[in-house]
């Protein structure tokens, strides 16, 4: 019989496996008239208030420094960016505008905020969104238009914090009991809460297993 720790170990290595592989872009989509095709591939997406961390996030998973373009100006991703991994593996990851404050015109904010809004609730080959939350600030009133967004859809969805190295030990473990209280009022969310640092690679292995644990669910 495999136990638990067994299995986690399992999962972190086939994780590993995967995103050694070369990842690359494919689509940048302004709109949902010009999404990519579903063409039978699983797709994860990141989302998250602007400057949360999300490209640095996707390039520590990937262990591609330059494969999603990181900004210190809040609104740089204006579109859906699409990479996809290795040919066996049939998954594409889903860098999404951030919401919240952004450099540009409300006009644009508002065009962004409709497109994540819109992929959420009508992107059928969607199986997972992690909602990304600073640690050093938790959840806002802003995360919160999303979270009930993927609670009217059929999407799972899980909160991941970012840049827990950039606050202690104590205020982190305090932060995460925070975070997982809260989601007690979204049912459709994972009741974990994953702590990475893009930086030090805390948390990464673990995101990459859960990721692998979707796929073979999905039967992929």
């Amino acid at each position: 019989m495999t136990s638990s720790a067994d299995a986690d170990e399992r999962l972190i290595e086939k994780g590993r496996k995967l995103f050694a592989q070369a990842w690359r872009f494919t689509h940048a989509s302004p709109s949902i008239a010009s999404l990519p095709p579903m063409s039978g591939q699983i797709e994860i997406a990141f989302a998250g208030r602007s400057n949360v961390g999300k490209s640095s996030l996707i390039n520590a998973l990937t262990g591609q420094n330059a494969l999603a373009r990181t900004s210190h100006t809040p609104g740089r991703t204006q579109e859906l960016i699409f990479f996809e991994g290795p040919d066996y593996a049939p998954l594409r990851l889903v860098d999404m505008p951030g919401y919240g404050y952004a450099a540009a015109a409300k006009t644009k904010v508002a065009s962004w905020t409709e497109l994540i809004h819109k992929f959420l609730l009508g992107r059928a080959s969607l199986a997972r969104v992690y909602v990304l939350i600073d640690a050093r600030h938790g959840l806002k009133e802003v995360d919160q238009d999303i979270l009930k967004t993927l609670d009217r859809s059929a999407v799972s969805y899980q909160l991941v914090l970012t840049k827990a190295d950039q606050i202690k030990p104590a205020e982190l473990t305090t932060r995460i009991a925070e975070t997982e209280a809260a989601l007690a009022k979204h049912p459709a969310a994972f009741p974990q809460v994953l702590a990475t640092s893009s930086r030090s690679g805390t948390g990464m292995p673990e995101l990459r297993a859960a990721m692998v644990r979707l796929l073979e669910e999905r039967g992929a």
